[in-house]
């Protein structure tokens, strides 16, 4: 029975967006607590792609998740959440002991910083069942043929080696039957080591459209002498106009699949204030946003609230400088809500910040 998202009434989504991944439990101290000093936790779902698909989906566009999650009932209850925010979750494999024998659901502590007092995550994630189920058995061609965007990222293929053919054959195929692939490096130090995530991501390349970092990638100056260095070495986190532009234009010489490059760069004043602009580029052009101040109440999927922002922009065909100012207003205001996911269910919301418009709207 294929499930129905009310939101697309009279507001047909121009496309249907796909995107794996792996779904996690969230655990926090309340009130800024820390978590030694903890005697309750909050619980909440989150993983990227899944973030993404959320963000989509409360924004009216025809949203599809797949993941494998133990067929109990954390498992079910993950999957009645995306449900609820009008993510499709017909794929969603549930699985048994037989199919994962560890069977078990990814969890992940977060200490949620305040002030000076950073934010701190710890992974309880290992053997979990997205991780060990055999997705051999899986028909990709089946999965995608009726979509137009499928989204990736690389903490997915850090999780295991299975997870990392699923990802690569996924983006063959998905090239094969024509969607547009979005892909976001997204590294994460407790799954695998810098070189190893560089040496995969890489390899992924060849088969996206539009690129969410400039990391975690090999662009060396010299494919045949990597002495000479890789073009993004020296340039700071925080690069000028001039700096950014020279990288954009070394990746898009080097891989001319590629039709959107952006980044979003984080000014951290403390723990509970920061600022975001971001660069992208598209046709052939490096555009710069607005730079947006704020108060943080939950910093945890601001880049998923990105890349979902300019995701959204994209399929609606919004105007360059309007597609960089959107996805960063996105982020920003997801840093105002709780959870991992940018439950954002209006668009002129987004705008109004986009705009820098703060009136309240009657």
């Amino acid at each position: 029975m294929e499930h129905f998202n009310p939101l697309l009434q009279n507001n047909d989504s121009p496309q249907k967006f796909f995107t794996i991944g792996e779904i996690m439990l969230r655990l926090s101290p309340p009130n800024y607590e820390k978590i030694r000093m903890a005697s309750s936790f909050e619980a909440s779902y989150g993983g990227s792609e899944a973030n993404i698909a959320l963000a989509l989906a409360n924004l009216g566009v025809d949203s599809t998740f797949f993941s494998v999650v133990p067929n109990n009932s954390i498992g079910k209850s993950a999957i009645r959440m995306l449900r609820s925010n009008d993510v499709h979750c017909t794929p969603v494999i549930l699985s048994n002991p037989e199919d994962t024998p560890t069977n078990r659901m990814g969890t992940y502590y977060l200490e949620n910083g305040y002030g000076i007092r950073a934010s701190k995550v710890i992974y309880d994630r290992m053997h979990s069942a997205f991780s060990e189920y055999d997705y051999s058995h899986v028909d990709l061609h089946a999965l995608l043929q009726e979509f137009d965007w499928l989204h990736l990222s690389g903490i997915t293929p850090a999780l295991s080696d299975n997870c990392r053919k699923l990802v690569m054959d996924s983006l063959k195929t998905a090239k094969e039957l024509g969607l547009t692939v979005s892909f976001d490096g997204n590294f994460r130090s407790a799954l695998w080591t810098w070189e190893e995530a560089r040496d995969f991501c890489t390899e992924c390349l060849p088969y996206v459209d539009v690129l969410l970092g400039i990391e975690p990638y090999h662009l060396w100056r010299d494919e045949d002498d990597h002495r000479k260095g890789d073009y993004k070495d020296g340039v700071p986190l925080q690069p000028s106009y001039e700096q950014q532009d020279e990288i954009f234009q070394a990746f898009v010489r080097r891989y001319p699949n590629l039709k959107c490059i952006a980044r979003h760069i984080r000014y951290a004043h403390s723990g509970s204030e920061n600022s975001l602009k971001a660069f992208m580029w598209y046709e052939g052009h490096t555009f710069e946003s607005r730079l947006f101040t704020f108060n943080i109440l939950d910093r945890v999927g601001g880049g998923d609230a990105f890349a979902s922002g300019l995701i959204y922009a994209m399929i609606h065909k919004y105007r360059p400088m309007d597609m960089v100012n959107f996805a960063v207003a996105s982020s920003a205001i997801k840093h105002t809500i709780h959870g991992d996911a940018n439950i954002t269910d209006d668009v002129q919301t987004i705008r109004n910040l986009m705009n820098m418009s703060y009136d309240i709207k009657r």
